[in-house]
């Protein structure tokens, strides 16, 4: 009484396979956006940290280029 039809078979294996497939891409994207916010989280920490060492470089030379002026004598 359980026994089912070839073709009833057939049909569910191939529901299995394109169930499957389609759970894998789910992951393959989800893993992939997981990557992809990861690295962009990563790349605005580095530009964060690069834009404040620039400023401090800036406002370095700022800081020793007047008193080198003071240094010099007038012409």
């Amino acid at each position: 009484m359980n026994e089912k039809s070839k073709q009833r078979i057939d049909a569910d294996n191939a529901f299995l396979r394109t169930q499957t497939q389609s759970m894998v891409r789910e992951r393959i994207l989800s893993e992939s956006d997981t990557i992809a916010q990861a690295r962009d989280t990563n790349t605005a920490r580095l530009r964060e940290l690069r834009l404040q060492k620039e400023t401090q470089e800036r406002e370095a030379a700022a800081a020793i280029l007047p008193k080198a002026r003071k240094d010099r004598k007038p012409d």
